[in-house]
């Protein structure tokens, strides 16, 4: 699921796919798969750069 970063979006952390890496210590590719899978939610940048909600990603870490 990929979505437009709005200005409430915005305003709210988000993440590089580099730094979700890191902190699953996994390779930058991988988390770019498990959000063209649906397993991690992203938004897109106007840049069409993918962005990851910290609310996601932290609730993926707690699985």
């Amino acid at each position: 699921m990929t979505q437009t970063i709005t200005p409430t979006i915005a305003r709210q952390h988000n993440l590089t796919p580099g730094q979700v890496a890191e902190m699953f210590n996994v390779n930058p590719k991988t988390v770019a798969r498990w959000a063209s899978t649906g397993v991690l939610p992203s938004i897109r940048t106007p840049g069409g750069h993918r962005r990851f909600r910290e609310a996601d990603v932290v609730a993926l870490l707690n699985r």
